[in-house]
């Protein structure tokens, strides 16, 4: 099962632009969901995108850890919820992005689920 075999590892991110995931946990039954440690190193950045599912409603709650020193914004054009640390949007109808980071990483708790 491909859950498994990627748990605890650090993987390049979807968008390969520089971050990296880790897949804490994640399930497809009862909830499909997923739980990642995301780490964005100094010069990287995710241009503007959704995140498309084949079925249902896509919910992405990330909680920020720590701010890289300058640059990685996270920018959201209409957010469920948004504060300095606290991310709740919905990535399948909601353009999102992260701003270079110029110094220092950012890393963030990533928890998607698909309703």
């Amino acid at each position: 099962m491909s859950i498994l075999r990627n748990l605890f590892k650090w993987q390049k991110g979807r968008q390969k632009t520089g971050y990296e995931k880790m897949l804490l946990a994640g399930a497809i039954w009862p909830i499909k969901f997923d739980f990642y440690l995301l780490r964005f190193p100094e010069g990287c950045e995710v241009p503007p995108h959704t995140d498309n599912v084949k079925n249902g409603r896509h919910y992405r709650l990330n909680i920020v850890l720590k701010q890289a020193k300058s640059g990685g914004e996270f920018i959201c054009k209409s957010p469920i919820y948004c504060s300095k640390r606290i991310k709740f949007f919905r990535p399948d109808i909601c353009e999102h992005s992260v701003t270079k980071v110029i110094s220092g990483n950012r890393y963030l708790l990533s928890i998607g689920w698909v309703r």
